[in-house]
């Protein structure tokens, strides 16, 4: 990974740091927030029979571990490709 110049270098990692920090900022809200904290709130509203906080400490967490996966990826691309380091 060859940047131009330490400029660059520089803020690549500060847009990755700050990316990988709102995705975990988002990570946390899901499993500790809905999962947790909220659970007696979402427990009100149901979710294809079952309670909704519930559902996200058994299973919605995981689906959005999993979207966050990809986020990531399709974001880590486009930092990549606006400071030329890409690998296509």
């Amino acid at each position: 990974m060859a940047f131009k110049t330490e400029e660059d270098k520089v803020a690549y990692w500060k847009d990755n740091i700050s990316l990988v920090l709102k995705l975990l900022a988002i990570w946390f809200v899901v499993s500790f927030g809905c999962g947790i904290l909220l659970v007696d709130v979402l427990n009100n509203i149901q979710f294809f029979g079952f309670k909704l906080g519930f559902w996200f400490a058994q299973q919605g967490a995981i689906y959005v571990f999993v979207a966050l996966i990809f986020v990531y990826v399709k974001k880590m691309n486009e930092i990549d490709k606006r400071y030329g380091v890409d690998e296509e």
